[in-house]
């Protein structure tokens, strides 16, 4: 079982960054990837961003060259956002990739213009 904390959102101004933190316990040797996915109101959950074991990230279009993932330690991870914009406003759920994935309870991120 793994276990997953996000934080690190909270209301920024367009333009703005942003660091959210990640951290995961439990079976932790199980991880091989760590990502982000977000919610905006009334939208579909979608994907931001992961980074792999093995060092390798990728990103989701709408976020290309604004955000980027990091990995510290086998289990944290963290996402900066620069040059935030209000259609970034969502809930950032921090997941991991073990045999299943798990997922984070989210953290709210505002933009405004």
């Amino acid at each position: 079982q793994v276990h997953v904390a996000e934080s690190g959102g909270g209301l920024v101004h367009a333009g703005g960054s942003l660091r959210l933190p990640c951290a995961a316990s439990g079976c932790i040797l199980s991880i091989n990837a760590l990502g982000w996915y977000r919610q905006a109101p009334g939208k579909q959950r979608e994907f931001v961003a992961i980074h792999s074991d093995s060092g390798t990230t990728g990103y989701g279009d709408p976020v290309k060259g604004g955000f980027t993932i990091s990995r510290a330690t086998k289990n944290i991870s963290y996402l900066q956002m620069s040059s935030l914009k209000t259609e970034d406003t969502a809930v950032y759920y921090c997941n991991a990739w073990a045999p299943g994935a798990y997922w984070g309870q989210g953290t709210q991120v505002t933009v405004s213009s």
